[in-house]
């Protein structure tokens, strides 16, 4: 088989090896420890614990606590959950508002210069 456009297989090739060496990034790691805040309403212990623990929670205080380190932080991963920490609430006996303590998240964000533009450098 004879090809009919040199140029075209050399074009392929440096394509190809561009886009492999651009995927290389290097990420800044940081571990940071914080705490959730109370639940908004009133519960029974048991019910109070679990809406504090539940994973949704933690996840949307996690992104929180990465992007308060400032642009370009993100979640990596969620090292500790935390222990749930519960008040009795005011007015209401029997009734409590619990939240999350020293929850440990790995945050990430792209090392400066560890990508650009031009292909195989940085």
């Amino acid at each position: 088989m004879k090809i009919k456009y040199p140029t075209h297989a050399l074009l392929v090739v440096f394509l190809c090896a561009v886009s492999v060496s651009a995927g290389a990034a290097e990420y800044i790691y940081r571990d940071l420890m914080g705490n959730t805040l109370n639940s908004a309403k009133c519960d029974t212990e048991a019910a109070a614990m679990q809406n504090a623990s539940k994973s949704y929670n933690i996840d949307r205080y996690s992104k929180r606590f990465c992007q308060s380190q400032g642009y370009g932080w993100h979640v990596d991963d969620v090292k500790s959950p935390g222990k749930t920490v519960c008040v009795p609430c005011d007015k209401q006996t029997g009734l409590q508002k619990c939240r999350q303590e020293d929850v440990v998240v790995t945050c990430k964000r792209i090392k400066p210069g560890s990508v650009g533009m031009l292909p195989g450098k940085g």
